[in-house]
Parts: C-alpha cells; structure tokens; sequence
C-alpha cells in the first residue's frame, strides 16, 4: 500500500487533536477559537514530547483559504441596507474607537522600542475587538435582550467592515518604504471606486443570473455557484492589487442581498467552520512558549492597555455617539479584549514579511488573556459607573444623562429632510460617479486605441477616432451623468424644504449648480483628454451636451429602467422576507423613544409550554410583555389571542422593556422538560402472556381491564393459532386462556405479567 502524502497526516493530526480540545473547551464554556489556538499549539513543533505538523506551508495554504472562506462568511452577514439605517451614531462610535484605540497602539509599541512597522500592525490589531466572544458573553450573561447589546453589535460590524479596509491599507503602507500620506489618500480613494464599482455591477449581474437558474439550482449546485463566485472575486481582487480576502467579503456582501443569502448562508457555514478552523489552529502553532516568556512583561502592558483604552476610549466613542454615559460606559467595557481579526492582520503582516516573528505569539497570548477576562469587564461597567456619577460634577452628571439623539420642532423636521436629502445625493453622485469614471477608463484603454488605429488607416489623422470614441463615450455615460444632476429634485424632501421657506431654495439651487458642475466635469475630462481645443470651447461644448441630455426623454427613461433594475435587485432579499413575515414590522423604530423594543424568541423544542395555549400562559401578568406576532414556519399569526395553541420551534415578537424581555427569555430557557436520565429503560418491548383464572382482568372488556391507561402498556392482538394475530376490539371481553400480545416498557410489562 501506498504512502499517506504528509498532508493527510497533519490535517488527521489537526483535526483530531482540535476535535478533543473544542470539546474540553465546550464543556469549560469558553469560546472555541481559544480551543483551536490552545490544538495548534500543541500539534506545534514548539511541543517536542507531542506529535507535531510535519508540512508546515501546506497547512499555511489551506490557513489561507480559510481567511479567505471567513471574510466570504462574513460579507454574508453584512447588509449595506441595515448599516445605513443604523444611522450616523455607529459610525462615529466605530471611528472614534478604531482610531483612538490604534493611536494608542502605535504609542505604546514605540515605548518598547520595537520597529515602525511592528508598531503601525500592533494599532491594527489591538483596534480589533471580537464579534464572536463578545455575543457569547452577552449570550451567557443573558444581555442579548438588552438595549445596549444591539448598538454594540452594531458597532462590531462596522469594526470588521473597516479592518478590511484597514488591511488593503496596511498592504500600501507595508509595500513603500515608510508611510505616506499622498499614498494613504489614494488607497482610500482606490477602495472606495472598487467596492462601489464592484456590489453596484455586481447586484445588477448576479441576481439576475441566479434569478435565471433558479429552477435547476439545488444545494450542491448553489454552494459550487457560491464558492465560485467567491473564488473568482479573490482573484480580480488580487489582479486589481488588493487582497484575496477583500475579494472574498465584496462578492460575500454582493451575495447577501440576493434571494438566495439565506441558503448561501446555511451551505457555506460548514465550510467556513472547517477551513476557519485549519487557520486558529495554524495560528496556535506559531505560539512559541520562549517569545512568550522572554516578551511577558509587554503581554502584561498589552492587556492592560487594551483594558484601559476601551474602557476610556469605547466610552468615549459611544458617548459622541448619542448615548447615555452609563449605556456608553457598558458599551465600552465589553469590547476591551483583541478579536480574530488581529490574527488575520497578523498573518498579513508576516506574509508580507514585515513584521518580527515575535508579534504574532505576543498578540495570541493577549488575545487569550483579554478574552477570559471580557465577562469581568462587563459586569465591571455598572460598578465603575456609579464610583464615576459619585465623583462627577453634578453638571456634568445632568448633562451626561440626558442625551438626546433627536432635536424636536420644527427646526428637527428641517434638519432631518437636509440629512435625507443631503445622504441620497451624496450617494447618488458617488455611485454614478465611479460608474462615469469606470466606463471612461475603459472605453480609453480598450475601444480608443482601436478607433485610432483605423482613423490612421483611412484618414492618416488619429483626430476622427478621437472623435468616434469621444462620442460613445458620452453616449454610454450619459444616463449616469443625467441621473447625477436630476436625481432628488424632485424628491418629498426637496419639494418640502423648498415650500417651507424662501432662505432653503438658496441652498438647495447650490446643490443642484453643484451637480451640474460636476457632470459637466466629466465631458470635460473626456473633451480634454481627446482634443487640444481652448478650455472655453470644451466648456460650452459640455453645457451643450448636458442641455441635450437633460432634456432627452429617452435618456431618462433609460435612466430610470436602470435604477429600477437596480433597486429590485437590491430590495429581493426583503421582498422575500415580507412574503415569509420574517420581515421587522415598520412600528418597531418608534418603540425605542419610550424604552420598549421588539425580541424574536424561539420556543425550544422541549419547552412547558409546547401544546399550551396563550391564556393558561399568561406571559403578560407574569412579564409584561405582549406577543405581537407568532413565526411558525412560513407562516405568520399577527394578533393571537388567548386560545392560541404554541408549537416548538414558534418564533413569539414580544414587546416590552428590556427587563421584561430579559425574564421573559430566561423562563422560556429554564421552564423545560426534565432530561430523562433514565433513557436505556425506555426502550419498547413486545411480550406474550397467557391470561390465567385468578387474572384480574378475565370478564372485563380490552377497555375497562385498564391495561392502556393503568399500566401503560398497549395490546396488539391475541394468538388464537392462526398464521396471523388476532386484531382485538375495545369491547371484546377478556377469558382465561386467551394469549395477549402486549407492547410496552421493561418495568410496565413485568407488572401486568404479573397479574396474568
């Protein structure tokens, strides 16, 4: 027989000895990520009396696939839709803490005197808190109903989607020789034309080819398509000159707004566990126990430092963000520990080759340490609140716990339709933008050469190919550049501002010569570029143009086809969502002025009160919540009333105040059936006894002999010599002599024998 390839035998060696540890972690109830750091340590060739990985690149291969199947999962989970509609608190919560807690970072890397890069992917990664650890703490604790948690989850995801900008970044500044600030600007500039480049193509593409097959695709076809899709992404991502993994998370958050997300989701977990757990583990193995010895002391200052800057710093963040100091402080204090994210940096950083080997076991073991330590700074926050209020100036402490997000009156009014209109313009011009810039790129380094090349041919002047290609260009970027200026005005917003009040119509005829300025920006870009004309000249040509385009009823209705396609795409996973009623009803925004917020809790399946109606319940004297709404299924019970029968698996929208909720969700947890601990004597059993004379149950019919309902047992027939048994009525009357066939438990059996 063949020999095993040294692959075979590491992934054996990996999976095995993860498998084991994942489960002693489980049973210890701390997150699995540390359970594969703690494997890959010990399968490391840092442990000389263990067996250890013998192929160690072949591991950092599928390492790296798995980065790339992590940010794919996580581009999933990531909706544009739902990041907008958070609204501007989050943000500024995320960039304040990122920030601060990457400053800090860099500071303190230079007091130990370590190298420039060292100290720049050190900020990086200790701006990371963990998505995964800190849900679980929340989970844990029983804070998943409370108000807080929602905005720090929020937070968390606008943190992973910035850490993949962060590391196209540090790819720049790792590849020049120091960090420039010209460099800085343009990588930003660079991410930012490529992501909307890439989701608006790519939500105009993929629906509609997914939307084409879906009658052949099946869950094996769908998970090749997805994974495809995922590959493909990671490799114009690299040919483009980002990363394989920021290739992953755009065609990740592309396909999340498809129908299909939800399947996607489910196919792709599987193999997101597998391969994200082939990277901790490789993560442990590049633990060495003397780095962590000889660098304890910096551990120590690592962990405190990450301790005390988001206590400080993640306070802060959520306090600009619009919230209360002591909602901002237990906010704060959950992030202060270093995600997975950090190793993912890391190993940019060593795949780059320009960090010290010792950096990536120092943050592992931060990592580890900070993580125990989460569940105590969360229950740390409300202690270090009330010392704080003692201390505080009463000023301050009024000021602090009054914030409000929203001004009232009229003046509020107008500075929410200036923030919708001002955000949908913005977006607006951004997106039509980069797709002006996108096809103007192309049609000058593909279509432009060609036209040249005949011009030269036919005329000896390359000037009517210019020309040619000039026109098309215009052609093609026309509905974009229309949909620039006349997009939102005449929008409810812009209709209102401009009614209510002469001083609006000012700036708001500002925005739209703004727009136009910029529009026309583009044709003169294009007339510059192909003709040596006076800039006079150019520009009269493009008012001209646009004139033209603007007042072309094709171009709009093209423009407006387009967008619909586009808003359809965008808005198909929510249209599905509302068909099934699993969509978030439109009122649950307007409980959260008054502390009451809307939770989705499960019906375990083992629950009490399967089988029970709402009435005998009596969820709203003992929690004060009320049940909305019932998810059984695809099916949607709005309004039950009190004869309503809950199944296991029911999804109730409760409504109440987070207290209520939070009771609410630990009696549906705790109010279970009792495991049976007895399970081997359950097991059914088909015995035969003959009735004798003294048996209590001669002259009694099968129903009154009480052998179903006082012994539990049920009679399948009577043997009266025939091939097959005999069916017995109910009210066929019992003799001695008769044979009964009875099925029923060990115990229950042995006693009706007994009687016969």
């Amino acid at each position: 027989m063949s020999e095993l390839p040294s692959l075979v035998k590491d992934l054996a060696l990996i999976l095995v000895v993860a498998g084991f540890v994942t489960l002693v972690f489980k049973k210890l109830r701390q997150p699995l990520v540390l359970g594969y750091i703690v494997a890959g340590f010990l399968v490391s060739p840092h442990m000389p009396y263990l067996m250890s990985v013998v192929d160690k690149a072949d591991i950092q291969t599928w390492a790296d696939i798995g980065v790339i199947f992590l940010l794919f999962s996580l581009g999933l989970d990531f909706s544009v839709k739902k990041i907008l509609k958070t609204g501007v608190a989050p943000v500024i919560a995320a960039c304040t803490i990122l920030f601060c807690m990457m400053t800090l970072g860099v500071v303190v890397g230079y007091s130990f005197g370590w190298k420039e890069m060292d100290c720049i992917f050190l900020g990086g990664m200790l701006a990371m808190s963990s998505t995964t650890i800190i849900y679980k703490a929340f989970s844990d604790m029983g804070l998943t109903q409370k108000g807080f948690a929602n905005t720090v989850m929020s937070v968390l995801i606008l943190e992973d989607i910035l850490a993949i900008v962060m590391m196209v970044m540090l790819s720049t500044v790792a590849s020049g020789a120091s960090p420039d600030g010209a460099q800085v600007v343009g990588s930003i500039f660079k991410i930012a034309f490529f992501l909307v480049l890439w989701f608006v193509v790519g939500l105009f593409v993929i629906p509609l080819f997914l939307r084409s097959v879906r009658k052949i695709l099946n869950s094996e076809t769908l998970l090749i398509v997805a994974l495809g899709f995922c590959c493909l992404m990671a490799v114009i991502s690299t040919q483009v000159g980002f990363s394989a993994a920021f290739g992953a998370f755009v065609m990740g958050s592309i396909l999340a707004e498809t129908v299909e997300a939800d399947k996607i989701i489910r196919l792709v977990d599987p193999v997101k566990n597998l391969f994200g757990a082939i990277f901790f583990v490789s993560v442990g193995m590049l633990v060495n126990p003397k780095v962590l010895v000889d660098y304890a002391v910096p551990i120590f200052l690592l962990v405190l430092t990450i301790l005390a800057g988001q206590a400080v710093f993640g306070t802060l963040g959520y306090l600009l963000g619009g919230q209360t100091l002591k909602n901002a402080m237990r906010c704060g204090f959950s992030m202060a520990q270093v995600g997975e994210f950090a190793f993912i940096i890391a190993s940019l950083g060593l795949s780059l080759h320009v960090i010290s080997d010792f950096l990536y076991p120092v943050v592992v073991a931060v990592s580890v340490l900070t993580t125990f330590l989460t569940p105590y700074m969360i229950r740390a926050a409300e202690p270090c609140y009330d010392l704080l209020i003692k201390h505080l100036p009463r000023q301050w402490v009024r000021r602090l716990t009054h914030i409000q997000n929203e001004p009232s009156g009229e003046n509020a009014s107008a500075d929410s339709h200036w923030k919708e209109l001002g955000r949908k313009m913005l977006l607006n011009t951004i997106i039509y933008g980069i797709l002006s810039s996108a096809v103007i790129a192309v049609m000058f380094s593909t279509v432009l050469p060609v036209c040249r090349h005949f011009s030269l041919e036919w005329t000896g002047s390359h000037w009517p190919g210019n020309a040619v290609c000039g026109l098309f260009t215009v052609a093609l970027i026309s509905p974009f550049l229309r949909s620039i200026v006349m997009k939102q005005n005449h929008s409810e917003a812009f209709k209102t501002l401009w009614t209510s009040r002469r001083i609006n119509r000012l700036p708001l005829t500002a925005t739209i010569l703004a727009r136009i300025v910029i529009a026309v920006g583009f044709i003169f870009y294009i007339c510059n570029y192909l003709t040596r004309f006076q800039n006079a000249l150019m520009i009269a040509m493009a008012v001209g143009i646009l004139v033209l385009m603007l007042l072309s009823r094709r171009l709009k209705k093209r423009s407006i086809t387009l967008e619909r396609l586009f808003i359809e795409n965008l808005r198909s996973r929510d249209i599905r969502a509302q068909v099934q009623g699993k969509r978030k009803p439109l009122f649950a925004d307007h409980l959260i002025d008054r502390d009451i917020h809307i939770a989705n809790l499960e019906l375990p399946e083992d629950s009490l009160w399967a089988g029970k109606p709402l009435s005998s319940l009596k969820l709203r004297n003992r929690f004060g919540v009320h049940v909305s709404s019932i998810l059984r299924g695809a099916h949607r019970i709005n309004i039950p009333n009190g004869n309503t029968i809950l199944f296991p698996g029911d999804k109730l929208q409760t409504i109440g105040d987070d207290e209520q909720l939070t009771m609410l969700s630990h009696a549906m947890k705790e109010e279970l059936q009792p495991e049976d601990t007895e399970i081997e004597k359950r097991e059914m059993k088909l015995r035969s006894f003959t009735l004798s004379r003294e048996s209590p149950f001669i002259g009694k019919t099968l129903k009154d002999s009480g052998i179903r309902d006082q012994y539990n047992c049920m009679v399948v027939g009577v043997d009266e010599g025939q091939k097959n048994l005999t069916l017995v009525t109910p009210s066929r009357c019992l003799q001695a002599g008769d044979v009964l066939w009875v099925v029923g438990e060990q115990s229950d059996l042995e006693r009706i024998m007994a009687l016969g």
